[in-house]
């Protein structure tokens, strides 16, 4: 891997040498120091970098408005916040940061010390590898006719991320993601292609598809003595249509499978054009013995109210507040109280974007019920996955 391009931006030149230094003596190389917000900026202009760890406080260009400046760059980097202001402050400017589309891998109190530069270090070796083996050329934009291929042709494929208890590290649930098998451009996310397909309106067209393949890779896994729960994603507009429940009751027994071994993660990409639609839409699919998930709580429009008055199974954290939590005393105590919430309303509470051992550990204190992430796996094609359960039981049997 090639090395690591990072940027210290820190007015205080002590602390900029001892940053280098420590740096340095951690295995980087490709170090470049600022004095300021305006000075990274020439450094941004001059060259890319993989990384640029900022102070907030500084005099000029602050950290926050050096914030919004990378965001205007063609490719930003990717970023650690660093200072000596209240955490919470640092948490505010963390979100300024991803509301503009910005990484954060790390905040960091100062003084900075080994531990928590090195953890840096190897979350932006992580990171850059991710992004490396998913590098693509530059996609055009998909038509409706392509993507309504795609689907015709089973290009469009249900792959499965893990959900593991924090009881016992088992998986026990899958949750099915689509991934397009492009046969000219190899396996593409869903970022490529989503926003097409849903302005195409083929929305309820890749919801049965991808419900027909987990029902099946159910059935197989359930044929090799793994009974695990699968999670599909719903769009929340398509509960406008009154009968939807009872289609996807029918569709499923068709199928062969089993409501209650199926969840559905409501999506807060869209939203019924009455309220009345989506609770008698919800109140329905658990009538018919769905469960119901809220998924990404804690981000976007999602809300106790809508938590408490939805007859949701599931609550599924958002990784915003799972990132960067072992180190945040306001991120603790807001996974606490959501946990806490969500046992109290009887609800499995499940932690999205689990990506480190300390956030894994912290969310097992919490009692947390279930954690998926990259930590456990990424989402991997259906032989993959049952080879990870099969590697599993082997483990236990031992």
């Amino acid at each position: 891997m090639r090395s690591q391009r990072i940027l210290i931006v820190e007015d205080q030149p002590f602390q900029r040498e001892y940053l280098l230094n420590l740096f340095r003596e951690l295995g980087a190389e490709d170090l470049r120091a600022a004095e300021d917000g305006d000075d990274a900026l020439r450094c941004l202009a001059e060259e890319r970098f993989d990384l640029v760890l900022s102070d907030l406080m500084m005099p000029g260009l602050d950290g926050v408005q050096l914030i919004q400046r990378l965001a205007a760059l063609e490719r930003p980097p990717l970023l650690a916040i660093m200072t000596s202001a209240p955490r919470r402050l640092m948490g505010s400017a963390c979100m300024v940061a991803r509301a503009h589309g910005i990484s954060v891998l790390e905040l960091i109190a100062k003084p900075a010390r080994a531990p928590a530069i090195r953890r840096l270090l190897e979350k932006l070796s992580a990171r850059l590898e991710r992004c490396e083996r998913r590098a693509r050329p530059k996609l055009p934009l998909f038509g409706g006719e392509e993507l309504e291929r795609a689907l015709r042709e089973g290009q469009m494929c249900a792959w499965f991320q893990p959900k593991s208890s924090l009881i016992d590290g088992r998986i026990v649930a899958a949750e099915a993601l689509v991934r397009w098998e492009h046969p000219d451009y190899g396996v593409l996310r869903p970022g490529s292609f989503m926003g097409a397909l849903t302005e195409a309106g083929l929305d309820e067209a890749l919801l049965w598809h991808v419900l027909e393949q987990a029902i099946k890779t159910q059935l197989e896994w359930a044929r090799l003595g793994f009974r695990l729960t699968m999670a599909v994603n719903l769009p929340t507009h398509l509960l406008d249509d009154p009968e939807l429940p009872d289609r996807l009751a029918l569709f499923v027994a068709e199928q062969g499978g089993v409501p209650a071994h199926i969840v559905f993660e409501l999506l807060e990409c869209s939203c019924t054009v009455t309220l009345a639609n989506y609770y008698a839409g919800t109140c329905r699919l658990r009538m018919k013995g769905f469960g119901l998930a809220q998924d990404d709580f804690g981000q976007g429009y999602s809300s106790l109210y809508n938590l408490v008055s939805t007859p949701f199974t599931e609550l599924k954290i958002d990784r915003a507040l799972v990132h960067g939590c072992v180190d945040d005393e306001g991120l603790v105590a807001a996974l606490e109280s959501i946990i806490k919430l969500g046992r109290q309303l009887g609800l499995e509470v499940i932690a999205e974007g689990v990506e480190h051992p300390e956030e894994l550990a912290l969310l097992r204190r919490l009692r947390c019920d279930c954690a998926q992430g990259y930590l456990i796996s990424e989402p991997v094609p259906p032989a993959v996955f049952t080879r990870l359960l099969r590697q599993e039981r082997q483990a236990m049997a031992r």
